[in-house]
Formats: C-alpha cells, structure tokens, sequence
C-alpha cells in the first residue's frame, strides 16, 4: 500500500515513454524519497522490493503486456525473490531500476532486476513471479500467445532451477505445518 500511489502514477507515465518488447531491458529512473529510507538514512531493505515492483510494472506496460494481461483477469504474483546488497541508496539519490526476464521455467516467469547509480550496480535481484486467474495460475503457452514467445536464446541459468527447489514450499494444495 506504501506505494499504491506511486504505482498509479507509473501506470500512467509509463505509457509516455518509449515502448518497448516484453524481452527488452525496461531503464526506470528514480529519486531515493523520504519515504524509502529508515532511520539508518538509506533505503531500507524490504523497500528495494517494492521499488523493483515499479521497475516490473514499467516494462510489462511500455511492452503493453500490462493491458492484455488485465483483460484477461491476470493478475501477476510474486512466489519467490533473493536479492543482495552491495551499496547503499541514501536520501535524494538518483537511481535506476534495471528490469528484465531472463527466463521461464514450468511455475514462473524470472526477472533480474539492478538498482544502478553512477553507472554501478547497489543491489541485484532474481524475482519468480507468476500470472494467476480465477481459474490458477496461467500456463506458459497462454501467456507466450499474448506476448510473442522468448528469443531462442533466453535460458533460465542453472542456478535459478536449483535455487527454485531448494526454497520452494508445498504447493497449496497441500499441508505445510509449522514445526521448528
């Protein structure tokens, strides 16, 4: 909700700018707001996420993904995310938000996502998100029919595969209890 106003604002600012294929690398410059920081004065780092979500939302509508996605009744959800941290983005600092799929696998589609300032990346993040219906989550093919099927050569690197199982929860359908 932090952001909720934020978001509209992107959604409509984002179809001013250039547009661009789903494949392509979306480039959203930002401002570090008092908003974003904590009391350490840099951005805190559970914001980073939600500042990523701008970065998604600008390249799926300049793609013109976001609006053919909606009219289907898809909606994207997060189901797994890892960043790491090298700098800090601190109070009134310009920034990018670098966003782009890298790949797929049977579950989700997988971003890398670079906060960049000064021509250095601060923090990089791998995001598994998935398009979901009232009927569950979209099937690949469906969403490829929308959007153009991935260039040949876009491969979902190893590492994301194993990192997937070796984090991955049971499926809803199934219990999870809570024992430590």
């Amino acid at each position: 909700m932090h952001l909720l106003l934020r978001t509209l604002l992107l959604l409509i600012t984002s179809r001013r700018r250039t547009p661009l294929s789903v494949w392509e690398t979306s480039s959203l410059p930002l401002r570090v707001l008092p908003t974003d920081i904590d009391l350490a004065m840099h951005v805190n780092n559970g914001m980073y996420f939600s500042l990523m979500d701008l970065g998604r939302f600008d390249l799926m509508v300049r793609a013109g993904a976001w609006d053919r996605m909606r009219a289907r009744g898809w909606s994207p959800v997060v189901n797994l995310e890892t960043i790491t941290f090298r700098k800090s983005l601190t109070l009134w600092q310009r920034y990018t938000v670098e966003s782009r799929i890298i790949g797929f696998d049977e579950k989700a589609m997988f971003f890398e996502q670079r906060m960049v300032a000064d021509g250095e990346v601060y923090a990089r993040a791998y995001i598994a998100a998935r398009l979901v219906s009232s009927a569950g989550p979209v099937p690949n093919e469906e969403i490829f029919a929308e959007v153009g099927h991935p260039p040949a050569d876009l491969v979902l690197p190893e590492f994301l595969h194993r990192w997937r199982e070796e984090n991955a929860l049971p499926s809803t359908r199934r219990p999870a209890p809570h024992a430590w």
